[in-house]
């Protein structure tokens, strides 16, 4: 099976659907923050390992707090998913802190301050000419 195939592909969106809604309802650790979403997941096409891709709106510390808590809850995560996704093995499962939705969120906050002071600059010459 290719890496990019459609049936990965499948497995991938299932996976990340599944997981996120055991993270939001099953778990209960209190190092888990609310606001938790699941980016994405890549399963290796011989479906011993996952990579789950992990967002936090929160502080850099809530970010790892989450992480943590994740990864001592990760045998029950990974029975869960064994029991509603039916696949021929159930992936190993690692959490990665993902921040490029916070990095892209800075990054437009700074092109919007750009453009605001631009803006601002053109407006101030404008009345000299």
């Amino acid at each position: 099976m290719r890496k990019n195939s459609i049936k990965n592909t499948r497995i991938n969106m299932e996976v990340q659907r599944e997981l996120s809604e055991i993270i939001r309802g099953g778990v209960k650790d209190p190092r888990i923050h609310p606001m938790t979403t699941v980016v994405s997941v890549e399963v290796t096409p011989d479906l011993k390992y996952c990579k789950a891709y992990i967002s936090v709106l929160g502080t850099e510390d809530e970010g790892k707090e989450t992480i943590r808590g994740l990864k001592s809850a990760e045998g029950y995560i990974r029975r869960e998913l064994a029991r509603r996704v039916n696949l021929r093995n159930t992936p190993e499962l690692q959490f990665i802190l993902d921040q490029s939705i916070e990095y892209g969120v800075n990054m437009s906050h700074l092109i919007d301050e750009v453009t605001r002071s631009s803006d601002s600059g053109e407006s101030e010459e404008a009345p000299e000419e």
